[in-house]
């Protein structure tokens, strides 16, 4: 059966998805241009037509990754209830336990970022643009009166802090928490931030 003929941008999108399952897969540095072709059953010119080297696919793979992990998040914390309410929603997904994907892909795109400058300014700018978006929140519930918190970008630097290092710990050492144990100290640290106690968070978000 012939293929369908895909814009520009359709193609792209295409690849890049493929990329991502790739990555999450092998490893971004195990993971070759063939890797990606012969999951679409596409050539390796194809691949590199569109995307001219395999430095250049990672690092837009992961920033089409980011970009849909941001848009999800955008649209959690952009719903019309209670800031509590939107910032439990948003650890709750964040954190392993939730339906936040692809914790393998961002551990995998973080060690290599140590090494590859492209990928470095991707996570660097994805970390801020989720601290930025955390803060403002926090500072709109706080300005509402809805809780405490006297520093919303502090706050958020820390609950991220702890996401991501309970999500590696989780995602590399399988086991090691138990997922009701992870949720609990994500939601009593979102708690602290606030300047509420857990049932109040509990009662504020029902």
């Amino acid at each position: 059966m012939a293929r369908v003929r895909l814009s520009v941008a359709e193609r792209q999108e295409e690849l890049l998805r493929a990329a991502v399952e790739q990555i999450e897969a092998r490893g971004v540095a195990a993971v070759r241009i063939a890797d990606v072709a012969s999951a679409l059953g596409v050539s390796n010119a194809l691949v590199l037509y569109h995307f001219s080297s395999k430095e250049k696919l990672v690092a837009a793979a992961f920033s089409y990754a980011a970009e849909g992990d941001l848009t999800h998040l955008r649209k959690i914390l952009g719903r019309r209830t209670s800031a509590v309410r939107r910032l439990r929603t948003a650890v709750r997904w964040y954190a392993p336990t939730g339906q936040a994907k692809g914790w393998r892909l961002w551990i995998e795109g973080w060690a290599a970022a140590l090494r590859e400058p492209a990928l470095r300014d991707v996570a660097r700018d994805l970390d801020r643009q989720w601290k930025t978006e955390l803060a403002a929140v926090i500072a709109e519930g706080a300005a509402a009166g809805e809780f405490h918190c006297t520093d919303p970008s502090s706050a958020a630097w820390r609950l991220t802090a702890l996401l991501d290092g309970l999500a590696v710990q989780m995602t590399s050492y399988s086991g090691s928490i138990s997922r009701a144990a992870m949720l609990e100290w994500a939601e009593e640290a979102l708690a602290r931030e606030l300047g509420l106690d857990r049932e109040a968070l509990t009662r504020q978000s029902a």
